[in-house]
């Protein structure tokens, strides 16, 4: 083995991690650097003259770097040029692939979220599906950008995921890549005083988007308007600026959230600006399993404000904040940089937010009852002397909105899942539930001004 190409190799790999490449220290510290970096230049030459087919250099460097970045945690990783553009059209909002939001774990990709309105959701794919092989051929031991560039292809392309899921035999399932068009905040109005917002990832336009959402909602529903409903279910995340934006919108003052880094000095904390778009209108936010990152920013900044109800089920528990490190030539490292905290200084990592009122996902059905018999019906029974009012019509008054009367929940779900499917509909059992609690809080408020 030439000599002159070791040293040339491990001169380089110094330049790369910005140490110098001139006279060494002696403490013992820099020595063992030195031996593992020498370790290093001598494994890239022996792969580069002795493996069994001609591999470029820039390649051997390139998975040498994604694979010291992917063993720090699941979201740190090498992104080339490539990648890289595709991760700042992503955030635009616009961008193609499956519309899905993955993590890795025991060495299969894991489902954080599928994106509404996208081959990923339409062909159900829920919160907690370990995808296992791509095409027939299994991912073990892919990186999870290597696994992720395999599911991106052209616009029309298909692919073919096995699946595995809780409670199931694996199954695969075949999605046609699409352009993902992302409208990050959907509404309308429930009835004709309750505003459903839903946001399903926080990118560029979120902030705007939910502003023009709460200002037709105000329009539409007048001064009938008794509350909002939050959706972050099934929400991977996004842009920290925008997560801090949404919030903001809803607190007066204090803290939005906190990241503290490795050092002290880097520690940084976000304040609100004042002013609440919902009026002081209640509200309650929707989370589950799928709600990540950004989404779980939004829910602990409101929950410890008290100024929204959270509901649903424990959230998925991405408390670290990654930070796009361009390089200059090449493309960029996202690295895990710091740790997240809600004002009340919690950190969600690996913990997840508890909703302060735990639904699991249901299905709403009609229950199929015999004949009841009530006092009228009896042999004798005295009648009722008072006059008929609007409400004594023998029927329940104002039954809840798209709950029909005599229903239950049924068929309780996953903790973290929910069909995406169902999401904001009349057989969204969580929703259901955040709407019976709009408004029994405006019935007992409009009877304590009474």
């Amino acid at each position: 083995m030439k000599r002159f190409g070791l040293v040339a190799v491990a001169a380089a790999t110094v330049a790369l991690i910005g140490l110098s490449a001139a006279v060494p220290q002696t403490t013992k510290s820099n020595t063992d650097t030195y031996r593992q970096l020498n370790l290093f230049a001598e494994v890239f030459e022996r792969v580069r003259s002795d493996y069994v087919e001609e591999v470029k250099d820039d390649q051997l460097v390139e998975a040498a770097i994604n694979g010291m970045l992917t063993s720090l945690d699941p979201h740190s990783s090498y992104l080339n040029a490539k990648n890289y553009q595709d991760m700042q059209v992503q955030t635009r909002g616009e961008f193609g692939g499956l519309g899905i939001e993955v993590t890795q774990e025991n060495g299969f990709v894991k489902v954080v979220s599928p994106i509404d309105d996208t081959p990923a959701a339409r062909a159900g794919l829920k919160p907690n599906d370990l995808i296992t092989h791509l095409d027939g051929e299994s991912i073990a031991g892919l990186s999870l950008p290597e696994a992720v560039e395999k599911m991106r292809g052209p616009v029309n392309s298909q692919i073919k995921l096995t699946i595995r899921r809780e409670g199931r035999e694996p199954f695969d399932v075949s999605l046609t890549r699409a352009v993902v068009k992302i409208q990050s905040v959907k509404s309308h109005l429930e009835g004709d005083n309750v505003g459903y917002i839903r946001i399903t990832s926080f990118n560029e336009q979120t902030d705007s988007g939910l502003q023009n959402a709460v200002k037709t909602l105000k329009q539409e529903a007048g001064k009938k308007l008794i509350g909002f409903v939050l959706d972050l279910r099934n929400n991977p995340g996004g842009l920290l600026d925008q997560a801090i934006a949404v919030s903001d919108a809803f607190i007066d003052r204090g803290e939005i959230v906190s990241t503290r880094g490795r050092r002290s000095e880097d520690a940084q904390r976000w304040n609100a600006k004042g002013g609440d778009i919902a009026g002081g209108l209640p509200i309650v936010v929707l989370i589950n399993g799928g709600s990540a990152s950004a989404s779980e920013i939004v829910a602990g900044a409101l929950q410890d404000h008290r100024r929204a109800i959270l509901l649903g089920t424990k959230s998925f528990g991405k408390g670290s904040v990654q930070t796009i490190i361009p390089l200059p030539g090449h493309g960029a490292m996202r690295l895990t940089t710091a740790r997240y905290y809600t004002p009340s200084g919690r950190s969600i990592q690996a913990k997840g937010i508890e909703p302060d009122i735990a639904v699991e996902p249901a299905k709403i059905e009609k229950l199929t009852q015999g004949v009841i018999r009530h006092e009228a019906d009896l042999r004798g029974a005295l009648k009722n002397t008072d006059k008929p009012t609007a409400d004594q019509t023998g029927a329940a008054a104002n039954p809840p909105p798209n709950v029909p009367p005599g229903t239950t929940p049924a068929d309780k779900g996953e903790a973290a899942s929910v069909d995406p499917s169902v999401l904001g509909t009349a057989e969204d059992y969580q929703m259901a539930r955040a709407l019976d609690m709009l408004r029994g809080v405006a019935l007992f408020n409009g009877r304590a001004v009474n």
